[in-house]
């Protein structure tokens, strides 16, 4: 059974910095690209960042680019995305998405599976 488990969301004020998780089981992982799919409220569904197998490929999307970082860790089964200098417009509910295909999964975010999805609050 697959599963993908995001933790590490929070409440944080503007400029802090949080580290998300995702724990994935079930499959085999390094025959996935991964990435966060961000979903704020009255706003459409976001891919912030993936990562491709091994890490070769790696995508940000504008709003985030030089703020967040993704990786993986294949020995695991984790996806990490490091949020720093953070803003209110990035809360939202952060989704770990993966995907066989890395350019379909930034261009669609489309995940065959979805985890709960971990909250991200930013005060300002």
């Amino acid at each position: 059974q697959v599963q993908l488990v995001e933790s590490g969301g929070g409440l944080v004020q503007e400029g802090g910095s949080l580290r998300l998780s995702c724990a994935a089981s079930g499959g085999a992982f390094n025959r996935f690209a991964f990435g966060w799919v961000r979903q704020a409220p009255g706003k459409e569904r976001e891919v912030v960042a993936a990562i491709a197998r091994f890490g070769v490929s790696i995508f940000y999307a504008d709003s985030v680019k030089g703020r967040f970082a993704i990786s993986r860790d294949d020995a695991e089964n984790m996806v990490y995305l490091q949020l720093n200098s953070l803003k209110s417009e990035d809360t939202g509910v952060y989704y770990c998405a993966r995907n066989p295909d890395y350019n379909n999964l930034i261009s669609s975010g489309e995940s065959d599976y979805w985890g709960q999805g971990t909250q991200v609050t930013v005060s300002s």
